[in-house]
């Protein structure tokens, strides 16, 4: 057999390994979503109707007071949440590579909470949390009986409640990403540094940190797929209250979509599908495109 026919056999054969991953992909995802987009445009309430009504659930999306506290809170909780992530896990890698004493327990310690469910992590915050049986009680029986501590049920502090215990889980994963790229880093690197009389903070801050660079926006990317579909972890502590004060998108949408309101749910996951592909494309292209250009 010719090499062009092996070739084109072989290809055909990967062709047809790839058939089924392409066929879910394509009824699966991308029909699903425009199902989605579809329905979104009807008046389906429990169950989907063919009734067109235009663009009257996107109207409403957008002069529901809900959805508006929702994507405050998104926002709010997104900041937070990636600078936190990346800073403490940063700092958590450089001590760790310090060859500090009982590293791989620390290793193990820090990254344990990646492993738990969101679920999970938010009954514990909520136990640790709660006025009656967590800190503040903790506290206040060793003698301080004014101490207080009840972000949880205090609606201008229950989101940096979330935000702690989101930061508590997924920091781990951060500075296990930023270890492995700071054992990258060339200790020439160091010992020129040392010889130039360079403070170590400077290193770190104009050589080490760009050198990481593919580090840091995997791990930013990372972080943030977790934003968007943050739903368990509020359920679990605050279930979207007090009141509006910890309401999110996904739980908008999963009220809306399985309770009440089948189109006005679908309206709001479009809207957020369409957020996130205008974030990511851009970025995609810019970061794969000047790769190719190198």
């Amino acid at each position: 057999m010719s090499k062009a026919k092996r070739g084109l056999r072989q290809g055909f054969t990967v062709y047809t390994a790839l058939l089924p991953m392409l066929l879910t992909v394509i009824f699966a995802y991308i029909g699903t979503i425009l199902w989605s987009l579809k329905t979104s445009f009807t008046a389906s309430r429990t169950f989907p109707s063919n009734k067109f009504i235009g663009l009257d659930q996107y109207v409403r999306l957008f002069t529901t007071e809900r959805w508006q506290v929702s994507i405050e809170h998104l926002i709010l909780f997104g900041v937070l949440f990636i600078l936190a992530c990346l800073v403490i896990g940063f700092l958590l890698a450089v001590f760790i590579d310090q060859n500090v004493r009982g590293e791989g327990l620390m290793r193990a310690i820090f990254l344990y909470p990646y492993a738990m469910s969101f679920v999970a992590t938010g009954l514990i915050w909520q136990w640790v949390l709660n006025p009656t049986l967590g800190i503040q009680a903790v506290v206040r029986n060793m003698g301080f009986p004014n101490f207080e501590f009840d972000w949880i049920v205090t609606q201008d502090k229950v989101m940096y409640t979330i935000v702690i215990a989101a930061v508590w889980q997924g920091t781990g994963l951060v500075m296990a990403l930023m270890l492995a790229g700071l054992r990258g880093i060339d200790d020439e690197i160091w010992r020129a540094s040392r010889v130039d009389g360079i403070p170590r903070w400077k290193t770190y801050l104009y050589i080490v940190i760009p050198m990481l660079r593919p580090v840091v926006v995997t791990a930013l990317v990372i972080v943030a797929a977790g934003i968007v579909r943050t739903y368990d972890l509020v359920v679990a502590m605050t279930g979207g209250g007090p009141g509006l004060s910890s309401q999110f998108p996904t739980l908008y949408v999963y009220e809306f979509m399985f309770v009440s309101n089948l189109s006005q749910g679908l309206a709001a996951s479009t809207v957020m599908l369409i957020t996130v592909a205008i974030i990511v494309v851009p970025w995609a292209f810019f970061e794969f495109g000047r790769r190719r250009t190198r």
